[in-house]
C-alpha cells in the first residue's frame, strides 16, 4: 500500500496577509510567477510552499540557487519545473521526467503526440524466473517538434539511476531519432529506450519473451 500524504504549508500565521502576499486558501500555498515572485513584487518564495510546483528537496535547492543568482548575480536563468527527474522508491522503482501522458494530451492534443512503449525483462530476473512482463518503459514524443521527448517513464530495477541519466539528455532536447541512433548497452534495463518501435496507438502486443 502506497500512501502519499504530501506536506502542509505553514503560511497562515507568519504575517503574509500584513504585507499583502496572497496564498491559495485551499492549501495555504503561495502562487508565484515563473521567477518565483509573489503578487508583492519584492517578496519571493521557493520550495514546497509554491502552489502547483513539485514538493522535492532538489527542486527547492535549485530554485533557490537560481533565484539568488538572478537577484544578485546578473543571471536570467529560471528554474525548469517541467523536466524534473524523480523516482518513487518502491520495491520496484518508478522513475519519470517531463510530462505524464495525460498532461501531455491536455497541453499538446492527442493527435500531436506519438507514444512509444514496451515491457521488458531485466537480466537479473531470468535466473529466479520472475515475470518477464512486469517492467515497463514509455516515452511521449511531440510530433511537430522533431519527435522531441516530452515525457519519460520507466518501471523497473534501478529506475532512479536510469531516469537521472536520461534527464540530462531530455534537457538537451532528446528526440526519438537520437534514441534510435544510440547504441544500447546489452543487457541493461535502460537499453530498452534505444530499441522502442511499437507505438501505443498501433495496439500491437508489447509482451517480451526473453531478456
Amino acid at each position: 500500500v502506497l500512501i502519499a500524504v504530501g506536506r502542509d504549508a505553514c503560511t497562515r500565521n507568519i504575517g503574509l496577509e500584513t504585507i499583502g502576499v496572497k496564498i491559495n486558501e485551499k492549501n495555504g500555498k503561495v502562487p508565484v510567477n515563473d521567477e518565483e515572485q509573489t503578487n508583492v513584487p519584492y517578496v519571493y518564495a521557493v520550495g514546497d510552499i509554491l502552489d502547483g510546483k513539485l514538493e522535492l528537496t532538489p527542486v527547492a535547492i535549485q530554485a533557490g540557487k537560481l533565484l539568488a543568482r538572478r537577484l544578485y548575480g546578473g543571471s536570467s536563468t529560471k528554474c525548469d519545473y517541467i523536466n524534473v527527474p524523480t523516482t518513487v522508491f518502491t520495491p520496484l522503482e518508478y522513475g519519470s521526467c517531463g510530462l505524464a501522458e495525460e498532461r501531455a494530451i491536455e497541453e499538446y492534443g492527442k493527435q500531436n503526440l506519438e507514444v512509444y512503449h514496451s515491457l521488458f525483462w531485466p537480466l537479473e530476473w531470468t535466473v529466479p524466473g520472475r515475470d518477464n512482463n512486469t517492467c515497463y518503459a514509455k516515452i511521449i514524443c511531440s510530433k511537430h517538434d522533431n519527435n522531441r521527448v516530452i515525457g519519460f517513464h520507466v518501471l523497473g530495477p534501478n529506475a532512479g539511476e536510469v531516469t537521472q541519466g536520461f534527464a540530462a539528455a531530455i534537457k538537451c532536447g532528446l528526440t526519438k531519432e537520437l534514441l534510435d541512433e544510440t547504441i544500447g548497452i546489452h543487457p541493461t534495463c535502460a537499453e530498452v529506450f534505444t530499441t522502442m518501435d511499437i507505438t501505443k496507438s498501433s495496439g500491437q502486443d508489447i509482451s517480451q519473451r526473453g531478456c
